[in-house]
């Protein structure tokens, strides 16, 4: 009987090498939170573009709107009266008209004349659809009582909203 020699091929030991396993997972993981916050960037950046073209468009409008409101003339008071209600919205464009409706008679017998001037103005809170801004009014009034030009000086807190494209006086606050 003969001798029966196996012969076992020894196999070199296997080098290391990361598991794909791993490293598939942690790749795709990586992906998405970079997509993830380049996203978020993006639209942090978005947003506050909105809201500073918002802020552009409230500062434009605010003076017009602002003396428009807070003028009149006994002379031409309707017409006061309805060139400022173009810049009002709203609750506030009910409450204009109110008010306005109510001082007409006394703005008659004084024979009031009050121009209204911004001095300045400056953003309280912005967002793309809402902006307040506080306005340094100056308001040049003179009537039958008063002699000479008194200056009343005001500060008003306005909330603009886009309505239609343009930008509107939501709510005028005294401050």
């Amino acid at each position: 009987m003969g001798t029966l020699i196996r012969f076992v091929r020894r196999r070199p030991a296997p080098r290391w090498r990361p598991a794909r396993f791993g490293l598939v997972p942690a790749l795709v993981a990586a992906t998405v939170l970079a997509a993830a916050v380049a996203g978020l960037a993006w639209w942090g950046n978005h947003r506050a573009a909105q809201r500073d073209t918002a802020v552009r468009q409230a500062l434009a409008t605010a003076p017009a709107a602002a003396k428009a409101i807070f003028s009149y003339d006994y002379r031409a008071f309707d017409d006061s009266v309805a060139n400022g209600r173009t810049f009002a919205t709203g609750p506030f464009a009910e409450e204009y008209a109110q008010t306005t409706a109510a001082l007409k008679q006394t703005a008659t017998k004084q024979q009031a004349v009050v121009a209204a001037e911004v001095s300045s103005t400056g953003v309280v809170t912005a967002t793309a659809d809402r902006v307040e801004l506080l306005v340094y009014l100056n308001q040049y009034r003179r009537n039958v009582t008063t002699a000479g030009e008194k200056v009343d000086q005001n500060r008003v807190v306005l909330t603009l909203v886009p309505v239609d494209g343009d930008w509107k006086v939501a709510r005028a606050t005294a401050v």
